[in-house]
């Protein structure tokens, strides 16, 4: 029996939905726990408005999905390593998120999902762009998907980190290199997902460079596409939670020089698999 104050809205049909009728900074009751979980297994992405979160009750409620990730890069706060700081101003000269990205794809478990409240929102702007890589999957032809599978991409950190986070405080002593399936199997819901991004890929290993470099340039803008797309106006304690297995995100820097500041958790995942039967 599920929650019923909650309420789910679908706010495009391939990907996000917005939420109501649930304060995160409370303890979820195992039903509207499993309402929200089936929610972001259909919706890919879960929006919610005006959630006051301390840094701890932002922790809390991303540890109801599971244990949290450490990022392998990012300055750490020693009081909550488990936050990412995510700003924007007229001093810095990186935003994190300015391409499209599956988080921390480079790391070997990448993330599950990530869950990103914002605090401080631009008088316009800043919005979030959120795609379905299902749909991106699901958009190509029989022959190339059947090509697709089964292949194996490479995924680095280092030249997206170094210069922008800097080499300091890394977590594991170096930058993550990770190797994954182009196909990606969801293992929630079985449905297969494309998992290349131009953030983190850097070639597809069973491929000479000329055609490895040819088919990432056209899946990178291929995933690209509207119609796979999704996108959130944020306000104040504004939240969106999505899931990194099957999607991906980009944050639009077109605020410069007003700023934008928020806070991230991410779950930690499991890595990733091709099922051909799933």
């Amino acid at each position: 029996m599920g929650s019923a104050q909650l309420r789910v809205e679908p706010i495009s049909p391939a990907i996000g939905a917005e939420v109501s009728g649930v304060d995160l900074k409370q303890s979820l009751d195992n039903a509207t726990l499993a309402d929200l979980q089936a929610a972001l297994a259909t919706h890919l992405v879960l929006f919610f408005r005006d959630q006051d979160l301390t840094l701890d009750q932002h922790k809390a409620f991303g540890r109801q999905f599971g244990e949290l990730h450490i990022h392998p890069a990012a300055p750490a706060d020693t009081a909550h390593p488990e936050i990412l700081v995510v700003h924007g101003d007229d001093k810095v000269t990186f935003v994190a998120g300015s391409l499209w990205h599956s988080d921390v794809s480079c790391d070997a478990e990448p993330p599950m999902g990530s869950i990103l409240r914002v605090v401080k929102i631009p008088s316009a702007g800043g919005d979030t762009l959120f795609a379905s890589m299902y749909a991106a999957f699901e958009g190509l032809s029989d022959r190339l998907q059947q090509l697709l599978a089964g292949l194996t991409a490479v995924h680095e950190g280092e030249h997206y980190y170094r210069g922008r986070y800097g080499a300091t405080n890394l977590r594991d002593g170096s930058y993550p290199v990770a190797e994954h399936p182009l196909v990606r199997t969801h293992p929630v819901t079985g449905r297969q997902a494309l998992y290349v991004n131009e953030g983190f890929t850097t070639r597809i290993k069973d491929l000479p460079a000329a055609e490895s470099e040819a088919l990432l340039a056209f899946l990178f803008k291929h995933c690209a596409k509207p119609d796979y797309q999704c996108r959130f106006h944020w306000q104040p304690n504004s939240i969106a939670f999505w899931d990194n297995r099957c999607t991906q995100h980009l944050a639009i820097w077109d605020y410069w020089p007003e700023t934008r500041h928020g806070y991230r958790v991410t779950i930690k995942g499991d890595r990733p698999y091709f099922d051909p039967t799933p």
